[in-house]
This record gives C-alpha cells, sequence and structure tokens, in this order.
C-alpha cells in the first residue's frame, strides 16, 4: 500500500493554483527570468534522462532495501505529497516514507502547543529533534536517502536531477518575488542550496540559492552539484 496526500490534484485547489501562477501578474513576472540557454532549454531534460536511466539499476535496488526499512517503520514505506512543479503545475512528489501517521495533523498539535516550534517552523520550515520522525528513519532524511524515489519524478518530467527543491503551495508564498525564479525551471532532487546550506535553518537563503540557480543553469554547473551530492549521502548534514 502506497500512501498519498489527501489533496486532489484535479479539484477546486488544483484549478486555482493553475489560474494563480498563469495570471498576467506571473507572465510578467517570469519575463523578468533571464533567458535560458540550449541546454536549460532542453539539453538538461536529455541529461536527466540519460543519467537515470544508466543508474536506474543501483537505483532501484537501494530504493528496495530503504523501502524495508521504511516497511518496518510505517505501514506503506512511501509517501505522495502535492508539490508546485514548473509554470505552477502540480504534482506528486514521492519520498520514502519516514514520518508517522497523519504527520501534518500531529505538526498542527505541535505548533499549538509549542511557541517556540511555532516560530522555528514560520522562520525555517522544519522542527529541530522532530518528534514525528519514526525510529531509525532520522537518518535517511538527514542524508536525503528518503528522497531516492523522486528519480520516479524526473523520469516523468516532473523534476530535474538538479533544481530548487520541490515546496508545497505555503513555502512558495515566502518566495516573494523569488517565485518566477521558480516557477521557470523545474524542481530537483539536489540543488544549490542542498549541497552548501542544506543543515542552515535560514529560509531567506535557501530562497535566494534557489533564485541564484534558476538564473544561472549550465551543464557543468549541474554535474558540480551532483558530484558534491554524493559527500552528503556518506556524511549527512541536513535535518
Amino acid at each position: 500500500m502506497i500512501r498519498q496526500s489527501p489533496i486532489d490534484l484535479k479539484g477546486k485547489r488544483g484549478q486555482l493554483m493553475a489560474f494563480v501562477y498563469h495570471s498576467s501578474r506571473h507572465n510578467r513576472l517570469l519575463r523578468r527570468v533571464p533567458h535560458q540557454g540550449i541546454y536549460a532549454r532542453g539539453g538538461k531534460r536529455l541529461f536527466d534522462i540519460a543519467v537515470c536511466l544508466a543508474l536506474l539499476p543501483v537505483v532501484s535496488l537501494t530504493i528496495l532495501l530503504l523501502w524495508v526499512i521504511a516497511k518496518s517503520q510505517a505501514p506503506s514505506g512511501f509517501f505522495a505529497h502535492p508539490r508546485i512543479g514548473k509554470n505552477g503545475v502540480m504534482f506528486r512528489c514521492w519520498k520514502m516514507q519516514t514520518m508517522i501517521e497523519n504527520a501534518d495533523q500531529a505538526l498542527q498539535d505541535i505548533l499549538e502547543s509549542h511557541p517556540d516550534k511555532k516560530s522555528e517552523w514560520a522562520a525555517t520550515r522544519k522542527l529541530s529533534n522532530d518528534p514525528r520522525i519514526l525510529p531509525f528513519c532520522g537518518f535517511l532524511r538527514r542524508s536525503g536517502l528518503d528522497e531516492l524515489p523522486q528519480i520516479w519524478n524526473v523520469l516523468r518530467g516532473d523534476m530535474s536531477l538538479v533544481g530548487p527543491r520541490p515546496v508545497t503551495e505555503a513555502e512558495l508564498v515566502l518566495y516573494g518575488e523569488g517565485i518566477a525564479d521558480y516557477l521557470a525551471i523545474r524542481p530537483g532532487i539536489t540543488g544549490l542550496w542542498q549541497v552548501t546550506a542544506r543543515g542552515a535553518p535560514c529560509y531567506v537563503r535557501r530562497v535566494k540559492l534557489d533564485r541564484q540557480y534558476a538564473r544561472s543553469v549550465t551543464f557543468i554547473g549541474d554535474v558540480r552539484i551532483l558530484l558534491s551530492t554524493l559527500p552528503i549521502l556518506l556524511r549527512p548534514t541536513g535535518q
């Protein structure tokens, strides 16, 4: 059994998001994003597919092993949650399930009863020592291994190997004028923020790095970010 978010992407919320992101204001914002080169417009997608297909045998085996670990703690082992992709299109982003059931409701309960946690969440969209994380699953989250199932999102065209971290509706608002930069490209499994400041609690810095990447997408840059991701998997520093 695969756990999925109850939100209907084809329902009213999805229609509303499509309307907002394709409004005239959104189009004006997109025109402010620098013109993308040949690699960003087409080569990046070919690169994603080639790398994913080459790594698929090893990644598939790794995901199977991680699923066994996650399944021992959670009913499904996999989790899908709505995220916002290129041009505001919403998609189901896949991860290993590393949190308890009804984690969203548990989060609300925590924020309501702990003002300090509420302030931390508002500033970073994270909780230190998050009590919702299942036993033995903290390493998967810190290393980012819980996000390996997103290779399916890359093959589908929802995501890229490298790009901004996929966000929810609530998070996108925090990008402010950087919304256009986020929506101009596909979100990624890894990215500039993930390899330079993943453990940093400042969300403003994350937005800055995502905007910086969106405005300077290159093949060499993507290769460097992918290579920089490998040590993170071995020395997890994320929260």
